[in-house]
């Protein structure tokens, strides 16, 4: 117990044999339970937690028959957490990637009721730019701002950070099995508690990397296809928060800054047909529409963006 809350700790694992040892031997005596699932290791790993097990009462294994991703193994433990009376259910990588000593500091705006979901932001120091790997730094990075814009919590940054605590509440409401499988789970969970007005916080932590961890991430893959996962997902959020459930008149700002910014391009392209294919001169009408309809794009979509921020601002 934890401020005599009852805590979980979900811990997916693909594949850590040489890792999982050290994240069950570390964890803190408060946690009650450990709720590690495996997503359908093809080495040592399910051996090595039931070993743990049987010298361990807290230790909870489930076995997926086949590999359902990260956000689908994280689904299954939150769902476990949910229907057996857990208070607040956090989740741990079973790479080792995630310091124990932060889980208080994790914890504590949870358990306080000060927030619904709290997440690790490895970016709070200058450590992370010296620890994580430029690439992936740089990667981060992109998917942060975009996750800002898709989910409405534009105080948050590291979406990328799977280190997370989240209370009962939450775990009852969140349509667990709605919720993306794969690496962008934790940049749809956002979007979801977002149109449901739960409050989220960041938490620094420390970044951890070097261990002998392994990853099987490819940047040139994940970023597009997570960019393309918050595109939709800030489509839904927009209707299904400022449409559906209530009305609020940055949905036309949105859309006259899409439409301004959609004339641009084909000013732009008539330009460019006419100065650099045919090598005319520009249409002076046609140079000052397309400026006048790139400066309406911008104002339009960032006044939008300040509705957006002041509409969630309570949500911090």
């Amino acid at each position: 117990m934890y401020k005599d809350k009852k805590i979980a700790v979900v811990v997916p694992c693909y594949n850590e044999e040489t890792q999982i040892p050290q994240v069950i031997k570390t964890m803190p005596d408060y946690i009650d339970l450990i709720v590690m699932i495996d997503d359908n290791s093809t080495d040592k790993t399910v051996d090595i937690i039931k070993s743990y097990s049987k010298t361990n009462e807290k230790i909870i294994l489930i076995i997926h028959d086949s590999n359902r991703g990260v956000g689908g193994s994280i689904e299954t433990g939150y769902i476990w957490a949910r229907d057996n009376g857990v208070d607040v259910a956090v989740v741990m990588a079973g790479d080792g990637q995630m310091d124990p000593k932060d889980l208080p500091d994790l914890l504590a705006p949870v358990v306080n009721g000060e927030v619904d979901y709290s997440k690790g932001n490895r970016l709070f120091t200058g450590e992370a730019f010296k620890k994580i790997p430029k690439v992936r730094y740089f990667g981060n990075s992109i998917l942060s701002f975009l996750t800002k814009i898709a989910s409405g919590y534009w105080h948050i940054a590291d979406s990328q950070c799977g280190y997370t605590a989240i209370n009962r509440k939450a775990l009852e409401m969140v349509n667990w099995k709605d919720m993306y499988k794969r690496y962008g789970q934790p940049n749809h969970l956002l979007v979801m508690l977002n149109i449901l007005n739960f409050r989220v916080r960041d938490i620094p932590v420390n970044p951890v990397y070097g261990i002998g961890e392994s990853s099987g991430i490819k940047l040139r893959s994940v970023v597009p296809r997570i960019s393309y996962l918050l595109i939709k997902n800030f489509l839904w959020r927009m209707k299904e928060k400022y449409v559906i459930r209530d009305f609020h008149p940055l949905i036309f700002f949105y859309l006259f800054g899409i439409f301004f910014g959609f004339v641009t391009v084909l000013l732009f392209g008539r330009l460019f047909f006419f100065f650099w294919i045919k090598g005319l001169d520009f249409p002076p009408l046609n140079a000052f529409a397309m400026m006048f309809s790139f400066m309406s794009s911008s104002l339009f979509i960032l006044f939008a963006m300040w509705f957006d921020m002041e509409a969630n601002k309570h949500l911090r």
